[in-house]
């Protein structure tokens, strides 16, 4: 990937990162030069990979927990004294029909993929601002049509998605950029660990999907990796508020 000596030396923030497209990036980060706070609320996975380099700090964070923002913004200044980008990746959704609607289970939903990316930004701004960073949102290509079952999941999704285009405008004067991409069906362990689906029906979803992507497959998070660092990268100066759709061409079918 051509710009790679851009990430030596930077430091970022990867909420949601001690699995899939999380951990994915983070090591791709560091692969870079890069150093990265990743956050999850799992210790044993977080250390996990925070024992595959020296580049890596841990931090136990649920991002439901509004009070987590401060401590992971600090925990990156504190070791580095910088920040350069925000990979909003950590993410809550679940199949909930209508009849099974329960408040605690959509207030979590919107805490973890609307109000902690939020909060997020809000701790980081100061920090964003010295270096001209930039944030980069994960989303979701279910958002994109109608999503019986998942529709809190989407539409807190789209709302990311809003948000993103709205802190590019906000943000322009600052020098940070904001974009995001919205995944496709993705193998990266979501579905039996955020969605909480037995393995058995997580097989069915996942081979119900991949005959549904025009090009073939399910994606895997290598597809993803180059659009998020891309958009991170302090060497793409001039794009902003852009939300690239990385789904094979699922969210075009009929």
């Amino acid at each position: 990937m051509a710009h790679e000596n851009a990430w030596q030396g930077k430091v970022a923030i990867v909420t949601g990162g001690s699995s899939g497209i999380g951990k994915a990036t983070a090591l791709a980060l560091v692969a870079r030069g890069a150093k990265v706070v990743i956050t999850g609320r799992d210790r044993t996975k977080l250390d996990d990979v925070a024992n595959e380099c020296d580049a890596i700090e841990p931090v136990q964070a649920n991002s439901a927990d509004p009070t987590s923002a401060a401590s992971v913004v600090n925990a990156a200044l504190y070791r580095w004294e910088r920040l350069d980008l925000i990979v909003n990746n950590a993410g809550a959704g679940r199949p909930l029909p209508i009849e099974f609607y329960d408040a605690d289970a959509i207030s979590e939903i919107c805490a973890v993929n609307i109000v902690a990316p939020s909060l997020l930004a809000k701790e980081a701004l100061t920090a964003l601002r010295k270096t001209k960073g930039a944030i980069v949102n994960v989303g979701t290509a279910v958002s994109r049509n109608a999503a019986p079952t998942l529709s809190h999941y989407a539409a807190t999704k789209a709302a990311l998605e809003h948000l993103t285009r709205s802190w590019a405008v906000e943000l322009a004067g600052d020098g940070i950029r904001v974009n995001a991409i919205a995944p496709g069906p993705v193998k990266s362990g979501a579905l039996t660990g955020m969605m909480g689906l037995s393995e058995e029906i997580a097989l069915v979803v996942e081979e119900n999907e991949a005959a549904q992507v025009p090009l073939g497959r399910r994606g895997v998070t290598a597809d993803l990796i180059p659009w998020i660092l891309r958009l991170g990268s302090s060497a793409n100066e001039w794009l902003t508020g852009q939300v690239i759709t990385v789904d094979g061409g699922w969210s075009l079918r009929v």
